[in-house]
């Protein structure tokens, strides 16, 4: 009698299989062309967003939120170029960060600048030179952190079963973004919502071209389709006598930025004036820049799975993370309003099309560098509907929070102890900054309201981030819970990851991360 075969679980997997153009593999150039435009128009959502929640409060007008909007485009249009050739060398687009956004209010609304309410343009401009001031200083941290090797030590001590809340939370825990954006015109929102998950999930299997069009191309179709329907209705007056917020959210001819962009402007250092510096709003930026060093660690993680690369060595985040530092550094002297870190949304468009090409990205910041220059052109694009980029939300988040939970193949999970630390930590994660924000919103200041405010936004700002917390419970719990028992290491799946301690431990890693130029020794990996 033959012996019973038992079901096999699927083995775990170093890399992501099924991408069609991994880290080191550029798709032909005309496709390549067509996917770098395509992060471009992913990242203009957030580009956008900021600078229009924050000029207003700073007195600015729309001339000087065109400005800074084609600064922010050039920012990280270099800033990405410099990650991709010399930083951790993953696709990763480095984009404005929500994260720096409660600091930047905070000093926006400190008093020193009340007396300037009569002539608007200039309390922008000594707002602005503010944050530069703050972002300057704050940028030292990552610096130092990532070319000193520090983060390079924290780095060693990760293992897959602390990067899953870390990494899940980088996707998941920006779920405010999403859908409630979706809910402010959802006649826009909804369709561009079921349109990109048809076309990129279902019309694949339905119409067979040869070729991946819909699948790698479905954000380009989506937003050119539902783009035009919101024309449509707004030329058709459905939107006449509607409130101001539906209007501004729906409406494609709100944003006004077309009328106040240049047509050609090429953004400089310091063009908003000489930095000013106070050692209170320094020190609250420089746990923003904390807070954005550990979400861009699961980012960058994130990243390099949807890249189909090996796991990104402790030696080469370290280094990722000294030029996401520079970044900043760049920023705060072109005057962006804001700093800058990976952006999740581009990590998900990864994970969309299957092509973790670093060519293509390097593509799209040359598409942002162009579109920053030429300001009519980019403000074209920069008006589409805020709903329209929630949409696409929806979907580039969840890919990220589902790649976190795919590094639960390295672990035990028929142990009490990872149940615990996955559960406990998540939860944490969830809870911890939900309280903090609905404080925020009741009571218009943090749960933590001393006199001091630079010392209020220190612990408001961190305990806000849900992959802060999280990943700080689940590396404590992961570290100190039963370390000595023997059979810990294999459960936490450590051993996956011993052959990547090294930078040339692995033949692979000097494939995907290796700087070019024989830069190592200006940039050494250990």
């Amino acid at each position: 009698m033959a012996a019973k075969i038992e079901p096999q679980p699927h083995p775990p997997k170093e890399q992501l299989p099924n991408i069609s153009y991994c880290i080191t593999s550029p798709p032909p150039l005309p496709e390549a062309i067509l996917l770098g435009f395509q992060h471009f128009i992913v990242m203009l959502g957030t580009t956008v967003i900021i600078p229009t929640v924050l000029v207003p409060k700073m007195g600015g007008r729309t001339e000087e939120k065109a400005e800074v909007i084609q600064t922010l485009l050039l920012v990280a249009g270099i800033n990405t170029l410099n990650q991709t050739w010399f930083g951790s060398r993953l696709p990763a687009v480095i984009g404005p960060s929500y994260t720096f956004m409660p600091t930047t209010i905070s000093i926006i609304l400190s008093g020193q600048f009340r007396d300037d309410d009569i002539d608007p343009v200039h309390k922008f401009k000594r707002i602005m030179r503010a944050i530069q001031g703050s972002l300057l200083v704050a940028s030292t941290l990552q610096i130092i952190l990532g070319f000193s090797g520090l983060w390079r030590n924290v780095a060693r001590f990760l293992s897959p079963l602390s990067v899953v809340p870390l990494v899940s939370l980088v996707g998941f825990g920006l779920y405010e973004r999403g859908f409630p954006g979706v809910a402010k015109c959802v006649e826009i929102g909804l369709p561009e919502l079921i349109i990109v998950v048809f076309v990129s999930q279902y019309l694949p299997h339905v119409v067979h071209t040869g070729k991946h069009l819909f699948d790698r191309f479905a954000v380009i179709f989506a937003v050119v389709i539902v783009w035009i329907y919101a024309h449509i209705l707004t030329v058709g007056g459905a939107y006449n006598g509607k409130a101001t917020a539906t209007q501004t959210s729906c409406r494609t001819d709100r944003a006004g930025l077309i009328g106040a962009a240049p047509w050609i402007r090429v953004p400089y250092p310091f063009q908003w004036g000489s930095p000013s510096f106070d050692a209170g709003e320094a020190f609250s930026m420089m746990m923003a820049s904390f807070v954005a060093l550990i979400e861009s660690t699961g980012a960058f993680m994130a990243v390099s799975r949807y890249a189909s690369a090996t796991h990104i060595p402790p030696s080469v985040l370290s280094r990722g993370v000294g030029w996401q530092g520079i970044g900043i550094l760049i920023s705060a002297m072109f005057g962006t309003i804001n700093a800058s870190s990976v952006s999740v949304e581009n990590a998900g468009l990864l994970g969309l099309t299957r092509i973790g090409s670093r060519r293509v990205v390097q593509i799209s910041a040359g598409f942002m560098i162009f579109f920053s220059i030429l300001g009519k052109f980019g403000a074209v694009l920069a008006s589409i509907p805020a709903p329209i980029f929630a949409a696409l939300y929806c979907v580039f988040f969840a890919y990220v929070g589902a790649v976190g939970l795919s590094y639960l193949q390295f672990c035990n999970l028929n142990t009490f102890r990872t149940k615990f630390i996955l559960g406990f930590s998540i939860f944490l994660g969830l809870s911890i900054p939900r309280y903090f924000n609905e404080y925020l919103a009741i009571h218009d200041n943090g749960p933590v309201h001393t006199g001091a405010t630079w010392f209020n936004d220190m612990v408001n700002v961190p305990f806000s981030s849900e992959p802060f917390v999280a990943g700080c419970v689940a590396y404590f719990l992961d570290n100190t819970l039963h370390k000595k028992d023997s059979s810990i290491r294999k459960d936490r799946g450590k051993h996956w990851w011993d052959k990547f301690k090294s930078f040339k431990a692995d033949p692979r890693t000097e494939e995907f991360y290796a700087l070019p130029l024989n830069l190592n020794r200006y940039f050494p990996s250990e």
